[in-house]
Order: C-alpha cells, then sequence, then structure tokens
C-alpha cells in the first residue's frame, strides 16, 4: 500500500512538473516548501551532532530536535557502525522530512567510526603520483557512506599546510603546494560525486597557515588579499569549476577579506557572500564549521551565532549549541525584518534541491543485514595496497643502497612506541634478519658483525598525535648511522624526519607515512626491490629533502634464495650493552603447539571442556569464552565459544582480545616490581614511607613491601574514587570534558577526558583513607602503590616499561589502551556503564579508578588473548626465561611464589594468588601448593603448576552488559574446567 501511494505521489508530480514546464525535482522542492511553516522551515538550516556512542538520553535528545524542531539533518560523530545505523534509521523514521546525514570521513568512515574501513591520510595521498588511485578511493568511500545512509562526508579537506606547526590540520592536507592538494581533492570529490555522496571542501577560505586551533581560540590569517587568492583560494576555485557540491567555512580572523576586527570569516558577510558567492560563484550548499567551536562561540553567545552565520551567507549551521533558542533568535529576526523570505526561500530550497539530488524524496532505511561485512570488504585491501605501493617514498638513496642484497647479514632495530611485527615477519621472509630492541643510547659494537642496519621507527597510527623522536632516539640512530651502512625506514608523520640533523651519515631513508599492515608490506618489498618506489614528498623536511623529492627506483628483484631463516644461534648479549637481542621465532608459530597425548594428556578428556564452556553462555553467565590449556610448554587445547555480546552476534574467535582485569596485577605490574627486586633496587622490608615520600610521616609510612604484596596491608579493600567526581549521577562538567586537551588529557572512554594532575587527588584520597589491622584483606590499592612505586624507581610510565622489558622479548602482545593499536570490533565488549561514564565500555578498561589513570592502573588495565597471557604465564614456568634469555632470576621468582602468612590464613604469595587454604578459593582444590595464577573480575583466570607443568587460561567478558550478578563465579564454572583439565592429566 505505501509504495502504490509512493507511485501516487511520483506521478502526480511528474505531472505538476509538465504542467508548470519545470523539472520534476522542481516540482518537489516548490511542493514541500510551500507546505512548511516557519518553523519548519527554520528548522531545516541546522544540522545537530550525533553520537551513537552514547546513552539512550542523548537519542531521546535528538528525537525531540527531529519531531519538535524538525530539524535538517544531522552529523555524526564517534560511535560504531551498527549503532549508528539503529540511530540513523530510528531519526529517519521520526522525521517529517527525511533529515541529511553527515560525517567526517576524510580517511573514511574510520575517522569517526570504529570497525569501519581506513584509507590512508590525506598527507600520505599527497605522495601518490596517480590521480585514478584517488578517484577510485573516493568512489570506494562513497559506496561505504552509501550503505550508511551518509549523504555528505565532509571532506576532502583543501587547506594548503604550509605551516609545518599547524595544530589542527597536519596530516588532514595533501601537502603544502597549491598543486598538491587541488590535484588530489579534485580526484576524491570526483570518486564521491560520481557515486550520489556530496564532497564538502574545507575550510574554507584556508586553514593551512596557521599555528593556532579554531576549536579553542581564533586563528589569525594576515596575508593580502592576493597572496589568499593566488595561495588559499586555488584550490576552491579548480573544485567550484568541477560541480563542487559542498562548502565548509572555518572560524577565521582573515583580515584582507573582513576588516571589522574579530569576526570570524564563518560570520563574515564579506567573506561568505561577496567573495565566495559573487566573486568566486559558487552556487553548492554552504555549511559552518562547527559552531560549538571556541573560534565562534565566544564571538556570539548560543543562537546569536546561528543567526549571524546565517545572515553571513551559510546555508546549513553545523553542530548549534541550543536549536530551540536559535530558532526563536530567527523567528524573532524575520518578524523584525532582519531577513526577509527571498533569504530564506534561497537557503531552504537549495537545501531541498540537495535532499531530492541525494534521493531522500524516495527514502530507504539502512539494511542491518551484513553491514560490517558491507563496511569492511576484502576488495577494498587491493586498492588500499595500491595506495601503500604508489605513496611510499624513497627520499635518500645513497650509491644505489637499495635494493639491498637478501645475501647480506642484516640487523635491524626498533625505535617507536608502536607495532612492528608485520614489518619483521616481512624483513625475514627476504633475508636472514636479526631483530634489536634499544634500550640506551648507547652504540653497541654487537651491531658490527652485519653488513647492514635497518632502524624501524614505529609511530601508531593515529593523524592528531604526536609522531617526534625522542632525543634518546635520535642520538641512538646518529650512533648506529655514523657507524654502520643504515637504512631508516619511518612509519611516521614526514614532518618528524625534520628533527633529524645527521641525514649525510644515514645510507637511504625510506618513508613509509604510517604504521600499519600496508605499509610496513610495500616498504619492505621496496627495501629488497619486489616493487619500485613511486612516492613524492608532498611537504618539505629540510632545505635538501623539499616537497617533489622522491628516488623513483625500478623493481630489480633481487635472485638470492629466499625464504623464512631459522636461526639456532642465540646471541647473547650483556645486561650493560645498550641493545637486546630478540630470537626469531614469530610471535606465534607452529612449535607452540602440540596433542594432548604428546604431552600425556586425555584429549578425549579435555573435550568435556566444550560442554562447561557452552553450558554457561546458554546460561547467560557470560557472552563467550576463551579457553587454552598448555602443558609442556605447548598448547594442548585452545577454543572460543560464543559472541562478543549478546547484541552483537560476531563470534568470539582466538584472537579475540579481552580486558583481563586483576590479572593485570600479575601480568602488568608485578613482573615490573620483580624485576626491581632483582636488581637489588627493593626488598620486602622497604617501606611505603621511603618508597613513596608522600607517605612520609603518615599512619601508612611503615608499611612493608611484604605486607603489599600479600594484601597484608591494613589498607581497604577499595576506593570508589570516580563517585566524587560525578554532579547529579553524571561526570563534573568542571572535572571532565568530551575532547581532549592539555588541561584534560586523561581519557576515561571514547569521549570522556578527566582533568590534568587527578591521580594526585586518587594518591591522596588513599593516604587519608582509614588503615585496618595487618590481616589478609584484598585490595586494589596495594598495586595502585606498586604503580606508583615501579614508575618512580625507572622515571618511565609502567606500560612503557612492561612492554619493552618483558612483552617486547616474551613476544606477546598484552598491552594496555588497545586502541591505540587494534580495532575495536577486535575487543570483547565488558559492560554497558550506567553509573559513570554512561557508554559502551569496550576497548577501554573497565576498571573505573584504572581508568582515571588513563587506562594504565596498577591494578587493572592490561588487555589480551590467550596465547598473550600463555606466554607470560609460561615464562615464569620456565624460571623468568623465554627463549634461552634469561629475564628475571629463579630465585626472584621462588621468594614471589611463596604464601609468606599461611599460617595466619593468608593464601597469598608476594602478589599471586596461591591455592586455597581450606574449601574454598580461586582453584578447583586440585591444584599443588606450588601452583599460582590470578583471577579477575571481568571473568578471567589464569593458574601455572609446575608440578604439573600445566598453564591454563580463561578469559571472559561475564560482565556484559550488567557486572552485577556475577553468574560464572556463583556457578564456579572456570573452577570445573579445571578440574577437567587435571582429571585428563595421564601419569
Amino acid at each position: 500500500m505505501r509504495l502504490f501511494i509512493l507511485l501516487l505521489i511520483v506521478c502526480a508530480q511528474t505531472m505538476y512538473a509538465q504542467k508548470r514546464n519545470i523539472s520534476v525535482e522542481e516540482a518537489w522542492v516548490n511542493r514541500v516548501y510551500d507546505e512548511m511553516t516557519l518553523e519548519e522551515k527554520i528548522g531545516q538550516l541546522f544540522m545537530v551532532a550525533a553520537y551513537s556512542n552514547k546513552t539512550e538520553s542523548h537519542v531521546n535528545e535528538l528525537m525531540s530536535l527531529v519531531q519538535n524542531q524538525r530539524i535538517g539533518g544531522v552529523i555524526f560523530f564517534q560511535g560504531g557502525p551498527g549503532r549508528q545505523a539503529k540511530i540513523t534509521n530510528k531519526l529517519q523514521n521520526a522525521s517529517k522530512l527525511p533529515l541529511f546525514v553527515g560525517i567526517d570521513a576524510e580517511w573514511g568512515l574510520s575517522m569517526r567510526l570504529d570497525s569501519t574501513y581506513r584509507y590512508p591520510w590525506n598527507m600520505s595521498l599527497g605522495a601518490v603520483q596517480d590521480m585514478k588511485l584517488l578517484e577510485q578511493m573516493g568512489v570506494q568511500m562513497a559506496e561505504q557512506a552509501n550503505r550508511m545512509g551518509v549523504h555528505f562526508t565532509f571532506g576532502p579537506v583543501v587547506d594548503i599546510n604550509n605551516n609545518a606547526a599547524n595544530p589542527i590540520i597536519g596530516n588532514r592536507s595533501f601537502g603544502e603546494t597549491r598543486e598538491i592538494v587541488a590535484e588530489r581533492a579534485l580526484a576524491v570529490m570526483k570518486g564521491l560525486q560520481s557515486q550520489n555522496v556530496f564532497a564538502t571542501a574545507k575550510h574554507f577560505p584556508g586553514h593551512g597557515d596557521t599555528s593556532t586551533d579554531s576549536h579553542h581560540s581564533l586563528p589569525y590569517l594576515d596575508f593580502s588579499k592576493k597572496r589568499l587568492y593566488d595561495i588559499e583560494l586555488y584550490p576552491y576555485k579548480k573544485l567550484i569549476q568541477n560541480g563542487l557540491a559542498s562548502i565548509m567555512v572555518a572560524h577565521l580572523d582573515v583580515p584582507a577579506f573582513e576588516p571589522q576586527k574579530g569576526v570570524p570569516t564563518s560570520l563574515s558577510y564579506n567573506t561568505i557572500t561577496k567573495i565566495l558567492k559573487e566573486d568566486l560563484e559558487f552556487e553548492g550548499l554552504i555549511f559552518t564549521d562547527a559552531l560549538n567551536m571556541k573560534a565562534a562561540s565566544t564571538y556570539k553567545g548560543a543562537g546569536e551565532v546561528d543567526l549571524a552565520a546565517f545572515l553571513a551567507g551559510n546555508d546549513v549551521m553545523l553542530f548549534s549549541e541550543n536549536v530551540p533558542l536559535a530558532i526563536q533568535k530567527f523567528v524573532e529576526a524575520y518578524q523584525n525584518g532582519k531577513f526577509d523570505d527571498n533569504r530564506l526561500e534561497y537557503s531552504v530550497k537549495k537545501i531541498l534541491a540537495y535532499k531530492y539530488k541525494a534521493g531522500l524524496n524516495k527514502y530507504k532505511p539502512i539494511d542491518y543485514a551484513n553491514l560490517y561485512n558491507d563496511l569492511n570488504s576484502v576488495r577494498y585491501d587491493v586498492l588500499n595496497n595500491k595506495l601503500y605501493e604508489n605513496l611510499v617514498t624513497v627520499i635518500k638513496n645513497e650509491r644505489q643502497e637499495l635494493p639491498l642484497d637478501t645475501r647480506s647479514k642484516i640487523a635491524y632495530v626498533k625505535l617507536g612506541d608502536d607495532v612492528n611485527n608485520t614489518f619483521v615477519d616481512e624483513l625475514k621472509k627476504y633475508a636472514n634478519v636479526d631483530v634489536f630492541f634499544s634500550t640506551t643510547v648507547d652504540d653497541s659494537t654487537i651491531l658490527d658483525a652485519y653488513d647492514h642496519v635497518i632502524v624501524g621507527f614505529h609511530k601508531a597510527d593515529g593523524a592528531w598525535k604526536k609522531h617526534d623522536f625522542t632525543t634518546i632516539e635520535l642520538n641512538l640512530l646518529q650512533n648506529i648511522a655514523q657507524n654502520h651502512n643504515t637504512t631508516l625506514v619511518a612509519f611516521t608523520k614526514p614532518y618528524a624526519l625534520s628533527a633529524i640533523t645527521f641525514f649525510d651519515d644515514l645510507k637511504s631513508v625510506v618513508l613509509a607515512y604510517q604504521n600499519n599492515d600496508f605499509a610496513q608490506k610495500v616498504a619492505t618489498q621496496i627495501i629488497f626491490g619486489d616493487l619500485p618506489s613511486k612516492g613524492k614528498l608532498p611537504v618539505t623536511i629540510n632545505k635538501s629533502y623539499q616537497v617533489g623529492d622522491g628516488v623513483l627506483l625500478k623493481a630489480t628483484p633481487n635472485k638470492a634464495p629466499r625464504g623464512n631463516f631459522t636461526r639456532e644461534k642465540l646471541v647473547t648479549v650483556a645486561p650493560e650493552e645498550a641493545i637486546e637481542v630478540v630470537n626469531n621465532s614469530a610471535p606465534v608459530s607452529a612449535d607452540l603447539y602440540s596433542t594432548p597425548e604428546k604431552e600425556k594428556m586425555n584429549g578425549a578428556k579435555l573435550k568435556e571442556i566444550d560442554r562447561l564452556a557452552q553450558s554457561a553462555i546458554d546460561r547467560e553467565y557470560t557472552p563467550g569464552i576463551q579457553v587454552l590449556v598448555a602443558r609442556n610448554g605447548k598448547i594442548i587445547y585452545q577454543k572460543a565459544y560464543g559472541t562478543l555480546s549478546y547484541d552483537d552476534k560476531a563470534p568470539v574467535t582466538n584472537e579475540t582480545v579481552y580486558d583481563l582485569a586483576s590479572l593485570s596485577k600479575i601480568l602488568g605490574t608485578l613482573p615490573m616490581v620483580m624485576k626491581l627486586y632483582d636488581e637489588g633496587k627493593i626488598n620486602f622490608n622497604s617501606t611505603l614511607g621511603d618508597l613513596l615520600p608522600r607517605f612520609k610521616n603518615t599512619d601508612k609510612a611503615k608499611i612493608t613491601l611484604k605486607e603489599i604484596l600479600t594484601h597484608q596491608s591494613g589498607l581497604v579493600a577499595w576506593i570508589p574514587f570516580y563517585k566524587e567526581t560525578l554532579e547529579n549521577g553524571y561526570p563534573s562538567k568542571s572535572l571532565y570534558r568530551m575532547t581532549y586537551s592539555k588541561e584534560f588529557p586523561i581519557q576515561v572512554s571514547e569521549n570522556l577526558y578527566l582533568k590534568k594532575g587527578y591521580q594526585d587527588i586518587i594518591l591522596d584520597r588513599i593516604k587519608e583513607s582509614k588503615l585496618g589491622p595487618k590481616t589478609y584483606k584484598y585490595s586494589d590499592l596495594n598495586f595502585i602503590l606498586l604503580k606508583e612505586i615501579v614508575e618512580s624507581k625507572y622515571n618511565k610510565p609502567l606500560d612503557v616499561l612492561v612492554e619493552d622489558t618483558f612483552y617486547k622479548k616474551i613476544q606477546t602482545n598484552l598491552t594496555y589502551n588497545p586502541l591505540q593499536k587494534m580495532d575495536m570490533h577486535l575487543i570483547a565488549p565488558t559492560e554497558l556503564d550506567t553509573y559513570y561514564r554512561h557508554t559502551k565500555i569496550q576497548g577501554y578498561v573497565h576498571d573505573m579508578g584504572a581508568a582515571m589513570f588513563g587506562g594504565v592502573g596498577g591494578h587493572a588495565g592490561v588487555f589480551g588473548n590467550a596465547v598473550d597471557v600463555f606466554k607470560m604465564m609460561q615464562f615464569y614456568l620456565n624460571g623468568g626465561i623465554y627463549n634461552g634469555q634469561r629475564i628475571l632470576s629463579e630465585k626472584t621468582l621462588k621468594d614471589f611464589n611463596t604464601c609468606y602468612y599461611c599460617s595466619n590464613g593468608n593464601r597469598r604469595g608476594a602478589g599471586f594468588d596461591k591455592p586455597q587454604l581450606g574449601s574454598s578459593g580461586p582453584t578447583c582444590g586440585c591444584a599443588s601448593k606450588n601452583s599460582f595464577g590470578h583471577t579477575g573480575f571481568t571473568g578471567t583466570m589464569t593458574w601455572v603448576d609446575p608440578e604439573y607443568n600445566l598453564v591454563y587460561v580463561f578469559l571472559s567478558n561475564r560482565t556484559y552488559p550488567n557486572a552485577d550478578d556475577n553468574k560464572l563465579s556463583k556457578a564456579n564454572t572456570r573452577e570445573d574446567i579445571q578440574q577437567i583439565i587435571y582429571d585428563a592429566i595421564q601419569q
């Protein structure tokens, strides 16, 4: 029936159009406009901010704006594709006239949405010389936008980044020349608009040559009108000539365009109407930049700023802070003659025309089926790989050092703070490469044995993250380059290389721009000659290496034999040397696995684990589970069950990453405490007052390290630190912000940042807390203090310390803050938080206190899968040795795996949990007294038994969606599975 009515309407519109001799589009626009009230027309001028990672109350607020203010559209920010699709459908269904949907998708939907496809940043694409590839990328980005019901991608950025100190554009720009920017923006625009997704060039008239961020204050551009027309406006002219759909106007102070002091360009009639509309003859939609940004919001208040933007010539007001108030201001201005029907009709009919072009006259809801798979199709990888093949840039190649000979003896040294696994794996496919990690600024003569040294600089793949070398890294790189044939491969922003003053010492330099699998694979293929190098610098690095430079190498595949080399000889290094060797085995390889029977276990018995795990899922004790069993250092049973959550039917796999909760104590904090103990920097009799000066002269000064480790300190079990930061059940606006800033740098969830320095308040709360008798009481506070002790002794953050000291050497992917390294869909969610962060907790630490420490708590914060946990526990089982390297002494492990207060009823070792002394406890009651491990609040457990050479790992997210009822623990699921494992042992 609905389809029949729609056909009647279409037929009527066609007949009406023919009768009036106008197009069907114009007829539709006229009909819709004539049926609107004044308030409804004004409502079309607003696109409000929408988030799919917020609570239902936010959606209700949006629904109110749709139903009561008749807004014209929404611009989505952070969230996920499934959640956004559901909100979009809900809002569209409630809207009298279908809504515009926009999103910042400068490098794809992943700029705002987790679990969506990511293309290279614009500056990376600035190195690409084949514009057809960028046009194809635009086509694919439009396909993904269409799949999500998105009409405006709010890109490409056409700012010319001719100021290297620009704090907000940087990698969002294609480069530093007008030609580089215009050519690439035009190609992307053509691709987007060929699929009926509207491109939005931004930030007019040009945000590139400024060192101020308009989110916080008004940038000042003191350039002549001629300079602005010749450079900043050049890309706009090119795109307008080719049918650009829309432009976003920035908040800038440009006196050459707007002589009135302090008036932002977004509110400037001279800039928007006189220059953009009249001089440049732009007839498309004009959007303001977000009106909540300080550069605009400090000039005029809520409502007033919207009206000023409209009067200046904008068509659509983005991110209004108060739409009802703004509409009231518009109505008053209309009634007072500040604008007339013609002005209103001009913008509203333009908006309606674009809605018609977007197909909103025949709106269809988003289909949820296969949404994730459609948005992440493997066919997108083909083009993405081509893009990286064309952007990786050889900056220097002295004496034709590249391609490297695969027969050379090659060392690889890792710099930077991000992952390098793919690069290492690819290097080993070509040559016999030994892998090193730097620990000090001093070079080591161990590199003298190699023909060539490859230094990889790996920085996290985040557009706004700092990519600078540390002073230590620069000194080490220079030391290596001056003494060895060195190739630097930089997986980083181009500007980071500006800090290198010793380019002459480097034999070759390859810039890969970003640190991901595509970049790491392509860089390796270019280094060894399997691929040509095609990229050219989009910006200037220094006087010798300027924009447009790039060594174009032909593919000259090396004829030498290739393959995965295995090095039997293990190179050992004295502790005081600067470089530490890592064994060449892959992180997870076949030699980690065996069969139950080979390790004297009953495989048929172990299959009974399936029944218990599935029963736990069926009874909704937890959405998903991972179980791993290892004996004699070999994994003999590894299985995943269930789904990531009850509302996300993606299956749990062996690669799924879990919040390990209190397992973090023995996987993150404790190893560093043991390292301090091993080095003689602390002992069990060290007191808290001596270790942490803030506790001197307090009732906690005499607490010993042994008492802290064994939970015999007298500290209370827990302090809900987060509660005093709430106002009416929500984060206090004085203590939290929705966006990162220097004053609010501590991220506690996706869109929530805590005020700088709040950790000191937490420590003061511990200092002021009531101290009880020194009897056993399990307390998170003990490990919060241990973290402080570790960081004060080494003067480095805990996550960096444990990564460098243990995880890299043990080749485990355990990590804090996993979203810095992986996509959200790989991580199991832990809770729907309705009491603190008011969002779905996924990829951010579940524990509130650890969240307030930026995700790195002494008591929580580590994420990983079962194999990651196994590797660390096997290291303990091996007595502090991994792959032949001793990292901790056997004596230290023995000292920490001792029950010092068993006679007092305290089963705990020094940090490790131990088997129960009575009938109830953490194990099945079948583990030996020498066994040790830990359990975690999110439903995790790991246990090691040296007497049987066993490692057991159980991971789950039993806290999802609600942590209150611990059915998993009540049912003894973890312990019953452990019993099956012991029953399967064959003597």
